[in-house]
């Protein structure tokens, strides 16, 4: 390989494998290893089927690409090693023009594209939500601020039997105002000063914050990976990130309960900018809590304007995480079943040239 399609092959986000006449692993990608959660050099001139399990007959699908020099796509296979379970996958198999009794196989899990899905539907709610919380500051909190006074003035020639009435006039508009100052606050967010930011500074000031208040009656655990470079990041929109998740896992969670932050490096995934370019998103971090769990059919739609699992929640929270990490040029996803959540942010690394 030439170094440009070296650099090429080393950036794609997709597992991808080379395998030679005899289906011997000739070449894989660092998505492919981090995949397979095996070094190249543990792959390289094996049977394919020593190291991957493939829940189809693929054999004769190699010998017709190497055939007719053309491409096959097998859609909705398990893909396994025997250090990871099986997950569903659509493979790609195409020929090489320079080596025509090679083929390359590329893996596009289901989970990585339910992400990167997510995450553009998450940036389209944001954008909807702006131009609510606009419309609402503007013409909801006047009037509301006009009936909150005029319930005061009739109070003050009411006999104190009467009075319940506009007190509850009045705490109503007041808890009402109080919700459109949180939509007007999501819609105001500023744009992120972005510079290099060590995340586990970040996690561990929200830990501190957390178990000192909000968080108290539960355990927090870590688990970071203290290599991890910088990420390129609003250090304080970074940090009110972390600490709404964490929240939203001490209020799913009960006295007693554990919540565990985790840190890793993940190779393969990749956000698409606004200006149709590809970043890398490598840096990945986990909240997780043993909670009761997202419920079904809010699960799909939990980073929407207004959708919230719990009683009298306002459901701005995770969509104004799912705004600042979208700013980042990062991803966010969840993943929950009864008694564990998963919340996990990607992130980019800081360019090289704005390290210290």
């Amino acid at each position: 390989m030439t170094s440009v399609t070296d650099a090429l092959w080393a950036s794609l986000p997709i597992p991808a494998l080379i395998l030679d006449a005899e289906d011997r692993i000739a070449d894989v990608n660092p998505a492919a290893e981090a995949f397979l959660n095996t070094s190249r050099r543990s792959l390289l001139s094996y049977p394919v089927w020593d190291k991957i399990f493939v829940d189809a007959p693929l054999e004769d699908s190699f010998a017709r690409v190497r055939s007719a020099q053309s491409a096959l796509f097998v859609n909705s296979v398990d893909v396994g090693t025997g250090s990871r379970k099986p997950v569903s996958c659509d493979v790609q198999i195409t020929g090489l023009s320079d080596r025509p009794d090679h083929v390359l196989v590329l893996l596009e899990s289901r989970e990585m594209q339910g992400r990167m899905d997510r995450a553009m539907s998450s940036k389209t709610a944001a954008k909807s939500a702006i131009g609510m919380a606009e419309m609402l500051a503007h013409e909801i909190k006047n009037p509301l601020a006009g009936i909150t006074g005029a319930a005061q003035l009739i109070s003050m020639n009411l006999p104190p039997e009467d009075l319940e009435l506009t007190d509850l006039i009045v705490a109503e508009t007041r808890r009402i105002l109080k919700l459109l100052e949180q939509v007007e606050d999501f819609g105001n967010v500023r744009p992120p000063d972005r510079r290099p930011v060590n995340i586990h500074d970040v996690l561990d000031r929200a830990r501190k914050s957390a178990a000192l208040g909000f968080a108290a009656h539960m355990t927090i655990e870590d688990d970071y990976d203290p290599s991890l470079p910088a990420t390129w990041a609003d250090p304080d929109q970074l940090l009110q990130v972390v600490l709404n998740l964490l929240k939203n896992a001490a209020e799913a969670g009960s006295e007693g309960g554990t919540i565990r932050l985790r840190t890793f490096y993940e190779l393969g995934l990749k956000v698409r900018r606004n200006d149709g370019s590809g970043a890398a998103v490598p840096l990945q971090i986990e909240v997780v809590d043993d909670g009761p769990g997202i419920p079904a059919d809010l699960a799909q739609d939990i980073f929407e304007p207004f959708v919230s699992g719990r009683e009298n929640g306002t459901g701005l929270g995770l969509a104004l995480i799912s705004k600042i990490v979208s700013d980042h040029d990062g991803l966010i996803s969840v993943d929950s079943v009864p008694g564990r959540t998963m919340f996990r942010v990607s992130l980019p690394v800081a360019p090289r040239e704005g390290v210290a």
